[in-house]
This record gives C-alpha cells, structure tokens and sequence, in this order.
C-alpha cells in the first residue's frame, strides 16, 4: 500500500480507500468536481442572498448560514482527502487531525440544528402567513442562528476533546478516510463503552431531537394543507416545503446510519462509502436542489446575469 510513517513520527495514518488503489483514482476525480462545485454552489447562493432586495427574507438568511456551514464542512475535510487519494501518503499530523476533528464535527452538528431552524421558518411561512413576518422578525432569525453555531461549537469542543484525550498506545491507524469519532475512538488502548455510550446520547441529541422538531414541524403543515381541501394548497407547501425536505432526506438519511448505530455494525467499508455521501455528495446537491427548485432562486440569477451583461 506505500504506507509508512518512518519520517512522519506521531503522525496518524488515514487508510481510507487504499486497499482499493484503481477506487481511489476515480474516487479523487469525483471528489475534486463535487467541492469545486460545492465552493461554487454554495458561494453563488451566499452572494445573491446578500445582494438581492427579493431574497431578504428569513429562510435565504438560513439558506445563507447552510451554505456557509457546508463550505466550512467540505474544505476541513475534501482537501487533506483529495491528497491522501492522489498518491501513496496518507498521513495526517496530528494538530491537523484535530482542526478537522473540531471544524467538521462542529460544521455538522450545526447543521442539523439549523436544518430545525429551517423547518420551523417553513411552519411560521405556512401555518402562520399573517404573522410570519411578526414570528420570524429579524432579532429571533439572528438568535436561532446563534444558536445553531453555538450547539455545533459546543457539542465539538465536548466531544472531540474528549475524542482526542484518549490514550492511543502508539496506535495511529485510522480506517477511515477523515479524523471522525465513531472512527478515532476505536484507537484507543482503555475500555472505550463509556466514550461509545456517550457518543450515542450525543448523537440523539443533536441528531434526533432536531430530526424530531422537524417532523413534527411537517406534521403540522401536513394538518394545515389537508383542512384547506385545497389541491393549490398542495401545489404551494410543495414549493415551499420541497427543496428543504430534500436537503433533509439527504444529510439526515446518511448521517444517522452512521452515528446511530450499534458499534458492531459500524463496518469500515460500508461507514467510508456513508461518510462520503454526507461529506462530498449532499453539499454538493444543497445548493443544486435550492436552485433548481426555487424560482426565486432562479429569479435572481438571471436578475444578476442580466445586470452583469449590461455592464
């Protein structure tokens, strides 16, 4: 596998795909056009929501955070990856594997909370259309917000420091592609059921309790829709609702395979290729789904196209 560490001392060596050498050459091209089209997705949507009068609105001011959330998320990881697929080295130092433990675990847990946040915007935007504007005001826009950063920030500075306290024996082989918990905990050389346990109750905090708002968000709306009658009414949740439901199905579907798990069934194959749809693939269809489904969307980009030819 061309693997050693003799002149990398104490750095951690990512295994990731290279047991499948001919996989990680065309894994290294997918990967590098899923970020360039993540940093520029993602951007476009950040840019417009800024500049766009029509778009001032509480949910691009969430889609805005989203974006940025996911561009934070893919470059701690997709860099460090697309060096370790391009060729025999695939170590990593360890301060490295900390600032990618730290930014992506926060950058995730960020987002599920955020993904809340965005469901509750669409249950004001349908359930209360007079008061939408008095609910979701600025000042308590700013504050679910916060607090989404704040949950991410909080739940990485807990989990990963403890992560990174555990005593490794000299034990530096992660298999695993990405400095990842469920996957760094397995280096350790003590009994590591409390640190798995305590993952588990981390992980239906800041997966399933957000999950759950969520839901309930939705079954709420669906209340809504259905005492109307109205099949326009259908049409317009749909179109409301659509794109972020989507969002959801995605990062959730994966994330939660992953993280809600017995320890047995975390198979290193099986967790690399999950991983790599929620750390590559989803940020790269967030802002596609937002745009292709979004007439607003669609309707500033032609808005700021136009603009920019009459220049």
């Amino acid at each position: 596998m061309g693997m050693t560490n003799s002149s990398f001392k104490g750095d951690y060596i990512l295994v990731g795909f290279s047991d499948q050498p001919e996989l990680e050459k065309t894994l290294f091209v997918i990967v590098l056009f899923s970020y360039l089209l993540t940093l520029v997705g993602n951007t476009v949507i950040i840019v417009i929501s800024s500049i766009d009068p029509k778009l001032k609105t509480p949910m691009y001011f969430f889609l805005t955070h989203l974006s940025l959330v996911d561009i934070c998320f893919t470059t701690s990881i997709v860099p460090q990856l697309l060096w370790n697929l391009r060729g025999p080295a695939k170590t990593i130092t360890p301060l490295g594997c900390a600032v990618q433990l730290y930014v992506s675990l926060s950058s995730g847990s960020t987002e599920c909370v955020l993904l809340a946040v965005m469901a509750f915007d669409r249950y004001a935007a349908v359930c209360k259309p007079l008061h939408y504007s008095a609910v979701m005001n600025p000042r308590l826009c700013q504050a679910l917000a916060g607090v989404a950063w704040l949950c991410g920030m909080g739940n990485a500075l807990i989990q990963g420091t403890i992560t990174l306290r555990l005593p490794h024996c000299g034990n530096q082989r992660i298999y695993h592609f990405i400095c990842e918990v469920p996957s760094m905990i397995k280096l350790a050389c003590v009994d590591i059921h409390a640190n798995e346990v305590q993952l588990f109750v981390a992980s239906l905090v800041l997966l399933l309790l957000p999950l759950s708002l969520i839901l309930m968000s939705y079954g709420y709306i669906g209340k809504a829709v259905i005492r109307t009658g109205s099949v326009q009414a259908w049409h317009k949740a749909l179109g409301t609702c659509g794109s972020h439901l989507m969002v959801v199905s995605l990062f959730y579907g994966t994330v939660t395979a992953v993280y809600i798990q017995p320890n047995s069934s975390y198979a290193h194959t099986q967790g690399k290729f999950l991983s790599l749809f929620y750390t590559v693939v989803t940020p790269t269809l967030n802002p596609l789904i937002y745009t292709l489904r979004n007439k607003d969307v669609k309707g500033a980009l032609k808005r700021l196209f136009n603009r920019n030819l009459s220049l």
